[in-house]
């Protein structure tokens, strides 16, 4: 439906950004005001706002709305976005609900408007405001003894989204991380699972169908990946544990979910999935049970029968799914995985290169968390908690990350896969630093870190058979080799960390011969202090051609605190 004249439908340049009712969201407005690419904010009035219910809501799920009131003249109400909104000549797709009698539109019915807004200016900032006006006039409601009266919900606004989808993510966000070309995505993530209390836990059926029948949730902190999906396992954030007794219809729940992923058609769950236009299941390898669940008074009851009842019950339906706990150390029924959480100084890190040597070779480990957080200090300390840590990473812990990467990428049989966290961060607001990506409400700001630079060289070349290698104890180098055999390269993966100048290098593999070609990528950076900022990239690349020298071997140096790739070109590996 097209929107009637009487709504006059506009961005203010450079008003003044007013916080308006917030709702307690993602980590750092990692998810609204971050990926998601929503512009309005509180856009259905929920948590704080201060907003009555209706007798006739929009739906039960969003019972509150705003009521406009002005008598005669030209009222209405603007929204400052999440600390702004980007403006650009393009299309941006908005729409939003009224109720109310006026000459133009529909009686005491909740009716929906949709509307194209095409700014002819970019505007100079993201210092601007969305606003809808209308002719009070014209509206037949009293209110009070006040004329005008019209209620609004759910009033939203899209820039052009991520492969032009529908309620869809954010370009420039969704393009960075596309570029780190991503294995796997957990979801939920973290804390957003468990919920701060009773009995806001993620609900897969909450986010399915028509957005004004989903009710939204207080929070708490597309790209062809593998998913790792996480369920809720009876904990919440406020220590409160679900007891044996009660806790059948969360893991019910849980199935229902699976169904309505991977079920048939002809399965109930399976058919409301079809029925929003994917009639063919989608694949799920592994799924997690609940979040950090040592935490928090979890661990003793995760151990004796919460963990225990979703492993039974979803291997007893998809024996081929892995399933992983949400910690590590603890007993594990069968082939069960585990997640291992790591946040570190830059060192003790890098101590942690040949951790996963040391695991048991039949159980899995997905990596789900992990980064550097703060500065070496004297005596190698652990993290300390209640120190105020740097707004980004910097070069000599993106170098530590690597090096610890390196060694969870040749212990792959064991090590599933690693995700840095936190991923986003909105420059506003924060509750975390470091973290991967920042940015704010104009994507021209957005940082892309040194920690992002080192995940996107490794991540661009894959291995996918480790090879053995010699000299490895010579330090500072930490390396894993590897062909991938899709390609047909052979690869060198090194980070050089605490070095005395620059470390000689004479690489060769068994396959390679004399006047073999590889490319070598180098990462560097002025200092081991240097860090990304706001229009500010301190990572140099260098990229230089070797040929192999008598015996295959290639020879060249790396500098101290560098992260590099050696790629050896399968079509010239000599005789």
């Amino acid at each position: 439906m097209h929107i009637p004249s009487v709504f006059y439908i506009f961005v203010t340049l450079g008003g003044a950004v007013k916080l308006h009712g917030i709702m307690f969201e993602d980590i750092n407005y990692s998810g609204d005001g971050g990926l998601y690419a929503e512009l309005i904010r509180n856009r259905a009035f929920q948590g704080t706002s201060s907003v009555s219910p209706l007798s006739q809501p929009l739906s039960s799920a969003l019972p509150l709305s705003m009521n406009v009131a002005g008598g005669s003249g030209t009222v209405g109400f603007s929204n400052p976005g999440y600390w702004g909104i980007s403006v650009k000549v393009q299309n941006y797709q908005g729409s939003f609900y009224v109720k109310g009698s006026y000459s133009v539109g529909t009686g005491s019915d909740w009716t929906q408007y949709n509307f194209t807004l095409t700014p002819t200016t970019t505007a100079t900032s993201s210092n601007n405001t969305f606003s809808i006006t209308y002719d009070a006039s014209v509206s037949r409601k009293v209110l009070n003894g006040v004329s005008g009266s019209l209620d609004f919900n759910l009033i939203s606004l899209f820039p052009p989204t991520y492969k032009d989808r529908e309620n869809g993510m954010r370009v420039d966000l969704m393009e960075a991380l596309a570029d780190l070309k991503p294995s796997f995505l957990r979801f939920p993530g973290g804390n957003n699972i468990e919920g701060n209390s009773a009995p806001d836990y993620w609900k897969w059926n909450n986010t399915v169908g028509p957005l004004a029948n989903r009710p939204g949730r207080p929070g708490t902190w597309d790209l062809d990946m593998e998913s790792v999906l996480a369920t809720f396992s009876g904990l919440y954030l406020s220590k409160t544990v679900v007891s044996q007794s009660a806790l059948q219809p969360y893991v019910d729940e849980f199935m229902d979910e699976l169904e309505f992923l991977m079920g048939s058609p002809s399965t109930k769950n399976g058919a409301l999935r079809a029925s929003l236009g994917y009639p063919d299941p989608w694949k799920i390898n592994y799924v997690e049970i609940g979040n950090e669940d040592n935490l928090n008074n979890g661990q003793k009851s995760y151990s004796a029968y919460r963990f225990s009842a979703f492993y039974n019950a979803v291997k007893e339906k998809y024996p081929d799914i892995t399933i992983i706990a949400s910690t590590s150390g603890m007993s594990l029924p069968g082939n069960a995985g585990q997640d291992y959480y790591v946040y570190n100084r830059p060192n003790l890190l890098v101590d942690q290169f040949d951790y996963f040597d040391h695991f048991s070779r039949g159980r899995k480990t997905l990596i789900g968390e992990y980064a550097n957080i703060e500065q070496d200090a004297k005596g190698d300390p652990g993290v300390d908690w209640n120190i105020a840590r740097p707004t980004f990473p910097w070069w000599t812990g993106a170098v530590s990350e690597a090096v610890f990467l390196i060694g969870a990428e040749r212990n792959s049989d064991v090590v599933i896969g690693a995700s840095y966290a936190p991923l986003l961060c909105n420059l506003n607001s924060y509750q975390w630093v470091p973290d991967l990506i920042g940015y704010t409400a104009d994507p021209s700001l957005t940082v892309l870190s040194t920690s992002y630079s080192v995940i996107s060289l490794l991540s661009s070349v894959r291995i996918t058979n480790t090879l053995p290698v010699s000299g490895d104890s010579l330090r500072p180098g930490y390396w894993v080799a590897g062909i991938n055999s899709n390609t047909g390269l052979h690869i060198l993966k090194t980070a050089v960390y605490n070095g005395n100048g620059d470390l000689p290098m004479a690489i060769t593999f068994a396959a390679v011969g004399e006047g073999a070609i590889a490319v070598l990528t180098v990462l560097t950076a002025p200092s081991g202090i240097s860090s990304n900022a706001i229009g500010s990239d301190v990572v140099k690349t260098t990229t230089q051609t070797l040929t192999a020298g008598t015996g295959g071997t290639f020879t060249f140096s790396l500098p101290n605190l560098c992260v590099s790739v050696l790629e050896v070109k399968s079509s010239s590996a000599g005789p």
